[in-house]
């Protein structure tokens, strides 16, 4: 073997770890994308089910607020929608922009509803629960957001 054919075959043999590498860290980050999405996508349902109780006890005690109610509850499918749509492509920047904006969307929605003027066995307790869902889903979201970052950056 001549000194160019060496030379040739250590450079290919270079670039084709270096394309390996390069792809096995592309596979993590987005394992690690997916594993960050799942923690947010439970921390989602359990907040779901719990609107969907306090929609329950306020249908119960506010007669007059139902239009402002089923505003609530197109709000929650609507976020339900965009949270499977994320689960299925957690790394795809539409699914994760329409979580987002479901989300604004119910806030905005439970923001409307007197909700602290009711009194209630049941309701106080429950507000309590889903704030402290809401104060926990934030770490989790920033580890997603760091993760979607870290994928991004890599892939750039």
């Amino acid at each position: 073997m001549t000194t160019s054919q060496i030379t040739g075959a250590t450079v290919a043999a270079v670039l084709a770890f270096w394309i390996v590498g390069a792809y096995n860290r592309m596979v993590s980050l987005r394992n690690a994308l997916v594993a960050r999405f799942a923690s947010v996508d439970e921390l989602f349902r359990q907040r779901h089910a719990l609107l969907e109780r306090q929609i329950e006890l306020l249908a119960a005690a506010l007669a007059s607020a139902a239009p402002r109610l089923d505003a609530l509850r197109a709000a929650c499918r609507q976020a339900d929608a965009a949270r499977e749509h994320a689960r299925i492509r957690p790394g795809a920047a539409g699914a994760t922009t329409s979580l987002r904006v479901a989300e604004d969307i119910l806030t905005d929605a439970r923001a409307r509803l007197p909700v602290q003027s009711l009194a209630g066995a049941d309701l106080p307790e429950l507000n309590t629960r889903i704030a402290a869902s809401d104060t926990t889903l934030a770490f989790p979201r920033r580890e997603f957001n760091a993760a979607v970052a870290a994928y991004n950056g890599a892939v750039r």
